[in-house]
C-alpha cells in the first residue's frame, strides 16, 4: 500500500512540473507587434496569430519590377503561387513561446530563393528582435536583427 501512494504522489509531483514547464507555462511571451525593418530592404508587420508571432511583408525598396508591375512571388516552387503579389504575402509563420521574449518552431519563406526556412526569434529591446534562419541546425543559419520601423507613405508601403 505505502508503493502505489508514493508512486501516485511521483505521478502527481510529476505531472505539476510537466504543466509548469510544458506549452502552457511559456505562453507568457507577447509578440513583439508592430513593423520591422530588415536589411534596409523590406519590413514585416509582427503580428499575433492565434497566440502565436507571425508576420507579413508590408514594405519593399524596389516593390515594383521593369516593367513597373507589383513585385510577385516568381521563385515560388508551386507554380500555382508564382503569380501572387509580395506585398501582404505571410513570410513568418508558426513561431511558439519559448520563455520571456523567445519564439521557436516557426518558419520563414524567403521569395528571393522560394525556399522555407526554420526560424527561431528573440526580442531583445523594444526597437530590436534577432532571428536566426536556419535549414536543419541552428548552426547552419543567418542572423539577422530586424529594428522597428514607423510605417510611411513611400511607394514601397503596402
Amino acid at each position: 500500500m505505502d508503493v502505489i501512494l508514493r508512486v501516485k504522489r511521483a505521478a502527481l509531483l510529476l505531472s505539476t512540473l510537466l504543466a509548469l514547464v510544458g506549452p502552457g507555462g511559456k505562453a507568457s511571451a507577447a509578440v513583439p507587434q508592430g513593423v520591422w525593418m530588415v536589411d534596409g530592404r523590406a519590413a514585416l508587420q509582427i503580428y499575433d496569430c492565434n497566440g502565436l508571432m507571425c508576420g507579413r511583408l508590408r514594405w519593399l525598396d524596389t516593390p515594383r519590377d521593369a516593367r513597373g508591375e507589383p513585385k510577385r512571388d516568381k521563385n515560388n516552387p508551386d507554380p500555382t503561387l508564382r503569380r501572387r503579389e509580395l506585398c501582404g504575402l505571410t513570410l513568418l509563420w508558426d513561431l511558439r513561446p519559448a520563455g520571456p521574449d523567445r519564439w521557436e518552431g516557426g518558419h520563414f519563406y524567403n521569395p528571393e530563393s522560394g525556399k522555407t526556412y526554420n526560424v527561431v526569434t528573440e526580442h531583445i529591446s523594444s526597437d530590436q528582435l534577432v532571428a536566426r534562419v536556419y535549414d536543419g541546425f541552428t548552426l547552419m543559419g543567418e542572423t539577422k536583427t530586424l529594428r522597428r520601423a514607423s510605417p510611411g507613405t513611400s511607394d514601397g508601403w503596402c
